[in-house]
């Protein structure tokens, strides 16, 4: 496989093309931890999304190292997703951490993807075994990223 700024504009375009159900993927996971964590944190539009995302893929080496995962995440279908399931939880762990930085935000994207996973069939219908996992990473990274939490204001 061949990664390229090519395949970093194949990422945007994916992010565009999904950009509804990454968002939606956003704040649901925002609303349940919110609710989980007895914090109010406020919806984000896809708009805020998107941005986030510009600003992430100006970053040419994290940008390089998701657009990496996210192809071959989408390029992973397993028959009956278990044998394929360590793989695509790989995938969509790191690309989770990939988009939302360093620790703790790095170590807090992998733990909200694992829940967003969880959940994606839920909120979105269900998808291939290597799709819920990218999308799932793509929004649990980008939430990580996003204001909004009390100890992105307060610290940890």
């Amino acid at each position: 496989m061949r990664v390229s700024r090519d395949t970093v504009d194949e990422l945007d375009a994916y992010v565009d093309e999904n950009l509804g159900d990454i968002t939606a993927l956003v704040n649901h996971a925002r609303d349940s931890l919110g609710d989980a964590f007895d914090e109010d944190v406020p919806e984000v539009s896809a708009d805020d999304v998107r941005d986030e995302f510009d600003a992430f893929l100006a970053d040419d080496d994290p940008a390089l190292n998701a657009a990496a995962l996210y192809r071959v995440g989408v390029g992973l279908e397993v028959r009956n997703d278990y044998a394929g399931f360590v793989v695509d939880e790989i995938v969509g762990r790191n690309l989770a951490a990939v988009v939302a930085g360093n620790d703790p935000e790095r170590t807090l994207a992998e733990a909200t993807f694992h829940y967003i996973d969880v959940h994606t069939d839920e909120v979105l219908g269900e998808t291939t075994a290597g799709e819920d996992d990218v999308l799932a990473g793509l929004a649990a990274g980008v939430q990580t990223r996003l204001p909004g939490w009390d100890w992105q204001e307060d610290g940890f």
